[in-house]
């Protein structure tokens, strides 16, 4: 099976509106990953059918979560879940970070290949990132834990912004254990088709 097909079966098992232009452009990208992958080791995963569910899906599955129209993605890899959720949210501003030139370099090819508009890419360490405005959205993949994250990013959410934690199992004890700064809203149970093991996503704001 080809990977338009693979993803096309992946997407009817979710509630996810994409349209032919989104889904060429998401198989784009795992092709461009793979093919970048075998030179700059971006990700673990070497499969390009195991990249549509454990990035692709994994990513997109976050999108109907999405409130607001500016998101920064904090210590994206190689763009994830930033570039999926861009290509599906053409109309959200989405700003990505990471301290890694290699990675960098790839994002930017990847907006470049994919003609993305609503996608800036920032290379730094987050807590030395001070923006001009604050985001609507913070949101993390597979980044620190949450109490890390929190301290970390606690500067770049605007005052009625909040984070949105991309976690395996629901992570109980860091979330009893959040600084009295921050209040956890929810934590919703994600579904990612084929994927082996659990997905959540955690949602936080500060307390002004």
């Amino acid at each position: 099976m080809n990977l338009r097909s693979q993803l096309d079966s992946l997407l009817a098992q979710t509630d996810l509106i994409v349209t032919d232009q989104q889904a060429s452009q998401l198989v784009a990208l795992v092709e461009l990953l793979a093919k970048w992958n075998k030179a700059y080791n971006l990700t673990s995963v070497r499969d390009p059918s195991q990249m549509l569910v454990k990035h692709i899906l994994d990513s997109i599955v976050v999108s109907p979560y999405l409130q607001g129209n500016s998101f920064i993605d904090v210590g994206t890899g190689p763009g994830l879940p930033g570039l999926p959720l861009a290509i599906l949210n053409p109309d959200k501003q989405f700003v990505l970070l990471d301290s890694l030139g290699k990675r960098m370099r790839f994002i930017r090819q990847a907006i470049l290949s994919l003609g993305l508009k609503n996608v800036e890419i920032v290379q730094s360490r987050v807590e030395e990132y001070q923006p001009e405005v604050g985001f609507d959205c913070v949101l993390s993949r597979a980044f620190a834990s949450l109490e890390d994250m929190l301290s970390w990013c606690s500067h770049l959410p605007n005052e009625s912004g909040h984070f949105l934690a991309l976690k395996g199992q629901y992570p109980e004890s860091e979330v009893v254990n959040l600084d009295s700064k921050f209040e956890f809203i929810e934590s919703v149970t994600l579904q990612v088709p084929q994927l082996d093991g659990e997905r959540c996503l955690v949602k936080v704001k500060r307390v002004s």
